[in-house]
């Protein structure tokens, strides 16, 4: 079984919070894995050219290319965004906008398959774990857990986070505050979160070890998406 990691932080893997956590949850899961940063990549959104319709394949020359593969022969995910304006971040929406390539004419490349959804934000990651588990569902994948936790705003590191008179740090610590290196929210400083992120990792190595079916899984999937597309209509 190989699982791939997705962190759609723009910031460096010593400094995110979502790097670190997807890390943490695929150590914690004891089979072989793969982890992709997208910083730095140029991943663009799904243009509804419907170019991929008839063999599932993207047509969009970017750097989307060179995941397809991974994507496909993972037999499990673990994504992570960090919380922009109360939703994941633009790359990492890009990303997931573009597995639409995945599921025309009943193709099941990734149907049944499991994951993970990671949020990390200045408050919290909660709404990002929520999207993504919800494009998770509409290729019928089961996100199997989520996992949230409070990350640095770049108010802290911006270089005006002290005179601000409408960041993050006035609104947390009021004004005049000035920056200690202890006050600054570090992931792997959270017991909660951390404990989460390998009870989570735990919880889908188990469930890849304890013969996943993949069709039932499916199954199960697709009927919660009709369920919730004839609420909605």
């Amino acid at each position: 079984m190989k699982i791939l990691g997705i962190s759609g932080s723009a910031r460096t893997p010593e400094l995110s919070g979502t790097y670190k956590l997807v890390k943490t949850i695929l150590e914690a899961c004891g089979h072989e894995y793969d982890i992709i940063s997208l910083r730095g990549k140029k991943i663009c959104g799904c243009t509804a050219c419907l170019g991929c319709v008839k063999d599932n394949v993207c047509k969009q020359p970017d750097d989307m290319e060179s995941l397809r593969d991974k994507i496909i022969e993972a037999d499990a995910y673990v994504i992570g965004s960090p919380n922009y304006f109360s939703t994941i971040n633009a790359i990492t929406h890009a990303l997931l906008e573009r597995l639409y390539q995945f599921r025309h004419r009943e193709a099941d490349l990734l149907w049944g398959k499991l994951a993970i959804a990671v949020g990390v934000g200045g408050s919290s990651g909660t709404c990002c774990c929520d999207e993504i588990e919800k494009f998770m569902s509409y290729s019928f994948i089961e996100t199997i857990a989520k996992v949230s936790a409070q990350g640095a705003p770049s108010c802290y590191i911006c270089g005006y986070g002290e005179t601000c008179k409408v960041g993050a740090l006035v609104m947390v610590h009021g004004e005049g505050y000035k920056i200690r290196k202890e006050d600054i929210p570090d992931v792997s400083k959270q017991p909660e979160a951390v404990n989460a992120a390998v009870e989570a990792g735990k919880l889908m190595a188990q469930r890849l070890s304890k013969g996943h079916n993949r069709k039932d899984v499916a199954l199960k999937m697709q009927k919660l998406v009709m369920e919730k597309f004839r609420e909605s209509t």
